[in-house]
């Protein structure tokens, strides 16, 4: 799955933190709300654009189990 072929209404956003410095995260967001962000850096953008891509496939594909409270 490329960034042309997203499900409807994801978006992923990569972006630098600020602790580690060089390091980055991701945030995904579905019809424009926050719906998912990463708990963990990673050193590259192409390596944290790959690991939201890879959630937005196992949410597409209804793997995730979310904890509804």
């Amino acid at each position: 799955m490329t960034t042309d072929e997203l499900p409807r209404g994801y978006a992923i956003e990569v972006y630098p933190v600020a602790r580690p410095a060089g390091q980055f995260g991701w945030a995904i967001r579905k019809h424009g709300k926050l719906y998912e962000r990463s708990d963990f850096t990673f050193p590259t953008e192409q390596k944290a654009y790959a690991k939201a891509l890879e959630a937005v496939e196992r949410d597409a594909r209804g793997e995730v189990q979310r904890d509804r409270r």
